[in-house]
């Protein structure tokens, strides 16, 4: 896959050899097979790949969102060039899913949700939602500090940014910082040393709160 990626003004390229089909399924266009990738090729080389600097993620994803401090980040070439910024992941038996190799599959600027509904029976509204794995999981506009239903919940501002800013096709990594760090600490080549922003300290622990775990019940998508 080639890209161009330039913040603000980033576009992608079509996929090589770049057919792909979004299929509905249950409500939901499931994410569609990437013809270039090798599923476990892929997930291999994401996982040995560097950290980036200041993240449980490593060089190869477009954006990282660590379920332990509860922040996302979006990176260009390996580098942050957004967050970390504060979110909500999914509670109420309804975790997001994690992942090394999650991919973009749909974007939607005023998406409507078809599993969550407003007091009037509407269905609620996920701005700017940008799908990476299937069931309808996506990065949205909602309320950071209340649970979701698997989603990720962002500021409206971040929302926008998110959804301006990631393409089609771009990798997404839903990891633990407590599972990640540690991985790569006894490999020199892997270990990106990172100045304590206090998302975790020296044995991988997360300093912030899993808002999963201490959901209430008034969780959407």
């Amino acid at each position: 896959m080639v890209k161009v990626q330039r913040f603000g003004t980033r576009r992608a390229t079509a996929l090589a050899g770049g057919v792909f089909v979004l299929t509905l399924t249950g409500g939901y266009l499931a994410a569609p097979a990437f013809a270039d990738d090798d599923p476990a090729a892929v997930v291999a080389q994401s996982e040995a790949a560097p950290l980036i600097a200041g993240t449980p993620c490593t060089t190869t994803a477009s954006s990282c969102v660590d379920l332990d401090s509860q922040k996302a980040w979006l990176f260009n070439d390996g580098k942050i060039v957004r967050g970390p910024v504060p979110i909500s992941s999914g509670g109420n038996g309804k975790p997001t899913p994690i992942g090394h190799s999650l991919r973009v599959y749909r974007k939607e600027k005023d998406h409507k949700s078809l599993e969550s509904r407003l007091p009037n029976g509407q269905p609620a509204p996920m701005p700017n939602a940008v799908f990476f794995e299937d069931g309808g999981i996506a990065f949205h506009s909602g309320s950071p500090t209340r649970s979701s239903a698997g989603c990720i919940h962002l500021n409206p501002a971040d929302a926008e940014a998110w959804f301006n800013y990631l393409e089609i096709g771009d990798q997404v990594q839903v990891v633990r910082a407590s599972q990640e760090v540690p991985k790569h600490r006894n490999d020199a080549t892997k270990v990106s040393t990172h100045e304590d922003d206090g998302n975790w300290d020296d044995n991988g622990d997360s300093g912030g709160d899993d808002s999963g775990d201490d959901s209430d019940d008034d969780s959407d998508n």
